[in-house]
């Protein structure tokens, strides 16, 4: 159950990081209110994963799967560019992912 809820959690971290470009500096009032509900989701739903996985796990992996999503969702909406060098990052990040998966143990 707590990977469920982590994965949960990284939908809303990723929805908060795109909400925040969209938020012009908190100054457009719908964005905003978006944002500030997937950060306190993001926050709480990573609060129900922690009750079963070390910390260091759930939150690498938490910050880790969320930039690798809103890179890619960036690309989309945003048309912000994704390079050679992100593709390598991207890599690096899945592979540390898996490997802190495999040694969690749950």
């Amino acid at each position: 159950m707590a990977w469920i809820y982590l994965s949960i959690a990284i939908v809303f971290e990723i929805g908060f990081a795109l909400g925040t470009n969209a938020t012009q500096g908190f100054t457009r009032l719908w964005p905003s209110v978006f944002t500030l509900l997937a950060a306190a989701g993001g926050i709480f739903t990573l609060s129900l994963a922690l009750r079963t996985l070390d910390v260091g796990v759930g939150y690498t992996v938490w910050t880790g799967v969320g930039s690798i999503g809103t890179v890619l969702l960036g690309a989309l909406i945003y048309k912000e560019r994704i390079t050679v060098p992100k593709l390598v990052s991207f890599a690096a990040i899945i592979g540390g992912i898996v490997l802190l998966k495999l040694s969690a143990g749950v």
